[in-house]
């Protein structure tokens, strides 16, 4: 028995190791570009265009001192109007401090943006589609969490959770946050972008980015030019209306044909029996889900699989009620409707996944339109609501 196992040994050890070869890696694209499209809408928006005179937009000015412009990020502000962000980089030059993009007539910016890169020492920390993760401040006391569309509470919900007693298991499961959001435009060393100090021109009313784009710079390959066709434009504002409807708040909002989904939630607060203070949430997902990380750009492939999970709202709806009794006085209404992601590379990825892939550059387009406002109030104040009720300190 012990020959004939070491002779199998033997065998074993003398025989040929074969090593298969993985499969060849993308390698990370020579240039890259970012370009952010968002809308934002609420708070006393009159609708007049991405650069009209919207009281939000003139109320921030007022407290900067008057200052009037564009600035690098306001794709995530939240201040009312329609914004881009853009950001080119190149491996070839990585200190690049200018760049050019040449734009289509219909943006109504001339021909040509002019790219800086910010006079800041932080480095981008990477340049994958790895998901951004968010901070999320944990609240205090209790914490009541509602969902989905409909005139009444559902049965088992409210879902509960007493912070005073709560362990880490318990939070867990109370904090169902979906996120998927990847890298977009963004701001370091060597990444010129637009807008910057040196052009902080807002995109005028009608701007649209769709037609022929391209970009050139030290180091900036001469191939790196693409068209966006039309269902990638800007989104129009969310033209979100209340009313209620046997004790339930009743939200409807326009046909949206660019929309790949919908998503609703709400934050407020009420009294328990007892006059203590509650922290309630409401999202309008068919399962349970706090909305933390929704009400930002997501990618398609995340967005599609929520549309079947129904975290999401289809792009054909058009109507959500919030049930009866959720809120008190005083609650904040969210709402995103999520553009589609566009993905372009140059070359393109081969089928075969086995085939090795340089990209000569690779370009990201987010788009996202988000409406805030107050739950209950069928407009929310102006900036001469804001100063009549004296909550900057103002006087009419």
């Amino acid at each position: 028995m012990r020959t004939a196992l070491a002779s199998a040994l033997a065998v074993a050890l003398s025989a040929p190791l074969v090593l298969h070869a993985a499969p060849p890696v993308a390698a990370a694209p020579l240039n890259q570009v970012w370009i952010d499209l968002a809308t934002f809408s609420g708070m006393g928006m009159p609708g007049t265009g991405a650069a009209g005179g919207n009281p939000m937009q003139m109320l921030g000015r007022m407290l900067d001192g008057g200052r009037a412009g564009n600035r690098f990020g306001n794709t995530q502000s939240g201040s009312a109007g329609q914004w881009m962000d853009v950001t080119v980089f190149t491996r070839r030059n990585p200190a690049l401090d200018s760049a050019t993009h040449t734009i289509p007539a219909a943006l109504k910016l001339g021909e040509n943006l002019r790219l800086q890169a910010p006079r800041v020492r932080a480095v981008a920390e990477h340049d994958t589609d790895a998901v951004v993760e968010a901070d999320y401040e944990r609240p205090r006391g209790k914490l009541l969490l509602y969902w989905g569309c409909g005139e009444q509470v559902r049965a088992a919900q409210p879902r509960v959770l007493d912070m005073a007693t709560a362990d880490p298991r318990d939070v867990a499961a109370f904090f169902v946050v979906r996120r998927a959001t990847q890298r977009g435009a963004h701001s370091a060393a060597g990444r010129p972008q637009w807008p910057n100090p040196a052009d902080e021109r807002l995109l005028p009313e009608g701007a649209s980015v769709v037609g022929a784009h391209a970009f050139s710079g030290d180091g900036i390959v001469e191939s790196l030019r693409f068209s966006i066709p039309r269902e990638y434009d800007l989104l129009p504002p969310i033209a979100l209306k209340q009313a209620q409807r046997n004790g339930a708040t009743l939200l409807s909002w326009q046909v949206m044909p660019q929309a790949r989904a919908f998503f609703l939630g709400v934050m407020g607060a009420r009294a328990d029996s007892g006059g203590a203070a509650e922290m309630v949430l409401w999202t309008s997902s068919e399962r349970p889900e706090t909305g933390f990380g929704l009400v930002d750009y997501q990618p398609n492939r995340a967005i599609d699989g929520w549309l079947k999970d129904k975290v999401l709202l289809g792009p054909a709806t058009r109507e959500c009620a919030i049930p009866k009794g959720v809120f008190g006085d005083g609650a904040m209404l969210r709402m995103i409707a999520y553009g589609n992601e566009l993905n372009l590379a140059h070359p393109p990825r081969p089928v075969d996944a086995k085939t090795a892939w340089q990209p000569e550059w690779t370009a990201k387009l987010r788009i996202k339109s988000v409406h805030t406002a107050l739950l209950g109030m069928a407009s929310a104040p102006n900036a001469q609501d804001l100063l009549r009720e004296g909550l900057l300190g103002g006087e009419e």
